[in-house]
């Protein structure tokens, strides 16, 4: 307690603008004090990069509709920063403007930043050219690391501090943050008293900047400093046990997984997310995040992995696109009102339990007015249970947390759904069919001889080091002399992602690493000719790793080889030490073909060269009418980059599918949701593309004239497939007792077309392809008159709706079409 007094003293020093209303943060042993009043936080990221500024008030506003009353993001060094003292706070990096968005909508904040952020975001947030300072080890004790560290710190606090952005100025900001995760991989590092200094300079740094409100560091629980708060991060972070007099405080809650190009689609059940925080409440939380409420896109070369695709969609409240996402928005809108209705008893109550067994109990929070606010906890995963509290007997199924914000009536249960399921579908739009596609080749000849380039090493160099990674790509060339024409085996080494090889101007052959090691041995048969021969290695990375102990030292591209030419008595020449000459990026990112510049001569032949590698393409269309999200299907393109009106949509690579997992075949809410040791459940897509629609933001587009598509094919595609959609709901459904409110809604100004199910126990199938049951003809003739032509309607469940034969049957499903 003294600790929260001595914060708001401080504060009280800082809080002296004029013009604004000081808020003073602190915190204790239950929550963070706002104002001298404990509060329960419930918040949600949205990445300000991972969206457009267009999107932003609509994105913060369904957050603060769906019963969040805080916003979350990373910062992001490495967008902000992107050469040494080179600033980018434009755009979608506007990141005060993300925050006084933050401010109108009447939300609080929490600044995470880092810098270094993880996020599967390219190098976990921090610029390559840091790699080339001498002496720097990254996230060590050490003056290089610490320096650029440190003067970025000071650079996004005096920002925020300039704008008024802290609580303290009357801003948003409650909560900042100082690294990330380090304890996760702390006793993996190379010096254990490095580690520990470096960890300790951070919350020194941190609170040396005075932004007047408690740092927080998160997963160090183990060499936590003075002075700051640590949190929790994880699926399920209930048992969690805070230091003494700190608030229990879980900054991620991931509402779903990231996606790579060989894996199918993670999907948490509602049931199982809204159950994680309700157990976290019940269990004296007052903080809670989710990571993501807002996944969005990673624009240009922001993906981190590597093999993160370019959808950063999370399975999140909010999908890619800004769309609410049912039932999981609405099941955990409803319990986000419980809980702020039960704000006073979480925080003030005396919490009292009672178990019934290790799996079971309740939770009692008492105020000193008498009144009480209880949760009931079923923790078995297969056992639905009659629990009697208090002499009553409350059915709990099993997995599940019910709710009693008076503690007699079950007001909810985390496994029982009473809001909405939306299907969406990408609708394809008529105004985009037909492309006219125009193409240039890119230019190759200057890159197959070594008579250009940047520089010459007797030595295959790293490719991050060597490129910066300004681009994905690297050019490694060399040349050698036969005396007659000969037959070999081109053999590389590689640390990846990709090689393209190249002998005497002509493609050798093309191979990419699987997920995980990134290491591969390329081998392609290759007829050298009698005198000089070019040798031309083009390495591609698909995103830096952006996680582990020393993550930043994983190699890409050639370094070290070998590159050998192996004859077919198993002799070689071994090229590792010749002249090699170094190049970073492609000929048409040098010239910015991606901008369509006037200059440019494209060809206009009827026939657009199809499954040719190193094209560029090019199409005008028009925007999709209306105001529904628009995405580019990019099915049947190889691999390669999407550009709309110059702007960098990101990578593409239609041509990876998704393998088959145990996942697919398997959904069950009850029991922990795990994405490893396969143990994953609930995915989707196996055996399909593993992205083949890519977000093109509205705000990229022009509403009237026409618009330009530019695709960089790298390794051979056929663009005449490409067209654009819309995504639009197409199906809802709900299932309703006797007693509930059936809401259905569409979006986006779509409006109910059929009541298509009115049933009792349904069969099988699901939303939008229901089977079995008994129609009830009330149920539908009632449904039907409330809420065709509607963009929304409600309809109480009561005994008008049943019908003969239906008694006793239980739950009522409903199916329409917007």
């Amino acid at each position: 307690m003294a600790r929260a007094a001595l914060a708001v003293l401080v504060l009280s020093a800082v809080c002296g603008f004029p013009s604004a209303s000081c808020t003073k943060v602190s915190y204790d042993d239950r929550a963070i004090v706002i104002d001298g009043q404990r509060r329960i936080i419930l918040s949600g990221s949205i990445h300000y990069p991972r969206s457009t500024p267009e999107m932003w008030p609509d994105l913060i506003q369904k957050a603060k509709d769906g019963g969040l009353n805080t916003i979350e993001t990373y910062v992001f060094w490495n967008g902000h920063e992107p050469r040494p003292r080179e600033y980018n706070f434009a755009g979608n990096y506007d990141i005060m403007r993300f925050f006084s968005e933050v401010q109108k909508a009447g939300m609080y904040a929490i600044l995470r930043i880092g810098p270094y952020i993880c996020g599967e975001w390219n190098y976990g947030g921090l610029p390559a050219w840091l790699r080339d300072i001498p002496d720097m080890q990254f996230r060590l004790h050490n003056q290089p690391f610490e320096r650029e560290m440190e003067t970025f710190t000071k650079l996004i606090v005096n920002k925020m501090k300039d704008a008024n952005m802290f609580a303290g100025q009357g801003g948003p900001i409650i909560l900042a943050q100082i690294e990330n995760e380090y304890g996760n991989i702390q006793s993996g590092l190379p010096d254990q008293q490095s580690a520990t200094k470096y960890i300790h300079w951070c919350a020194e740094m941190a609170n040396n900047q005075n932004v007047g409100v408690p740092w927080i560091m998160c997963q160090q629980s183990n060499d936590l400093p003075p002075n700051v708060l640590e949190t929790c991060n994880g699926f399920y972070c209930h048992n969690f046990k805070p230091k003494e007099n700190m608030p229990k405080i879980w900054t991620e809650n991931w509402t779903g997984w990231f996606k790579a190009w060989d894996k199918p689609d993670y999907h948490r059940p509602a049931e199982d997310l809204a159950y994680s925080v309700a157990m976290f409440f019940q269990n004296r939380g007052s903080v809670q995040n989710y990571y993501m409420y807002h996944g969005g896109t990673n624009f240009g070369r922001t993906t981190g992995g590597p093999y993160i695709t370019t959808s950063y969609d999370y399975d999140a409240p909010l999908d890619e696109y800004g769309n609410i996402r049912q039932p999981k928005y609405g099941h955990l809108k409803q319990l986000h009102a419980m809980l702020t209705s039960m704000e006073k008893h979480l925080v003030y109550g005396q919490q009292n339990e009672t178990s019934f067994d290790d799996k079971v109990k309740a939770t009692k929070y008492t105020l000193d007015d008498g009144s009480s606010a209880c949760f009931i906890s079923n923790s078995h995963d297969n056992e639905d249970l009659n629990v009697t509290f208090e002499g009553t007997t409350y059915q709990v199924p099993a997995w599940s947390v019910s709710v009693l914000p008076d503690c007699k009536t079950v007001a909810y249960n985390t496994a029982k759904v009473k809001t909405q399921t939306s299907v969406m579908v990408k609708k394809e739009s008529e105004v985009t069919q037909g492309l006219k596609w125009f193409w240039l080749p890119e230019l190759l000849k200057p890159f197959c001889t070594d008579r250009s380039g940047s520089f010459r090493r007797n030595e295959l160099l790293e490719q991050i080091v060597t490129g910066a990674d300004k681009s994905d790509y690297l050019w490694y060339k060399t040349s050698l002399t036969s005396g007659a024409e000969e037959e070999f085996t081109l053999y590389v080494n590689t640390t990846g992602h990709e090689l393209y090889a190249f002998v005497n101007g002509e493609l050798a052959g093309y191979q990419h690493s699987v997920n995980g090691p990134y290491i591969f041995q390329f081998q392609a048969p290759v007829t050298m000719r009698a005198g000089k021969n070019y040798i031309s290695l083009l390495s591609a990375t698909v995103g830096l790793k952006n996680y582990g102990a020393s993550f930043e030292l994983m190699p890409a591209g050639i370094v070290g080889g070998p590159v050998k030419l192996v004859r077919p008595d198993s002799s070689a020449i071994d090229l590792s030490h010749s002249t090699w000459t170094y190049e970073t990026g492609l000929y048409g990112e040098s010239i910015q073909i991606h901008l369509d510049k006037p200059d440019l001569e494209w060809s206009c032949h009827p026939a657009v060269p199809v499954n040719r590698p190193f094209s560029w393409y090019k199409a005008l269309f028009h925007a999709p009418d209306g105001e529904d999200a628009v995405v580019v299907d990019l099915a049947g393109l190889n691999k390669g980059v999407v550009y709309v009106n110059g702007r960098n949509l990101g990578r593409y690579w239609p041509s990876y599918i998704a393998g088959n997992m145990d996942g697919c075949h398997r959904c069950d809410y009850r029991g922990a949701y795990k994405t490893w040791d396969n143990q994953e459940k609930c995915l989707t897509g196996c055996h399909e593309i593993g992205q083949q629609f890519y977000h093109v933001p509205r705000s990229f587009l022009n509403a009237r004239g026409l618009n330009t598509i530019v695709l960089f094919e790298e390794a051979g595609g056929d663009p005449t497939k490409v067209n654009f959609r819309t995504v639009v709901v197409r199906s809802v459904c709900i299932n309703a007792e006797k007693g509930d409110a059936i809401t259905l809604a569409c979006a986006n100004g779509g409006t109910i077309s059929s009541i298509d199910v009115t049933s009792f126990g349904v069969a099988k199938g699901q939303c939008g392809a229901y089977e079995g049951g008994y129609e009830s003809k009330p149920a539908m003739e009632v449904l039907s008159a409330a809420c065709l032509g509607k963009e929304s309607c409600t309809v109480h469940y009561t005994d008008e709706l049943d019908s003969a034969g239906s008694e006793g049957s239980g739950v009522l499903t409903v199916q329409a079409t917007c």
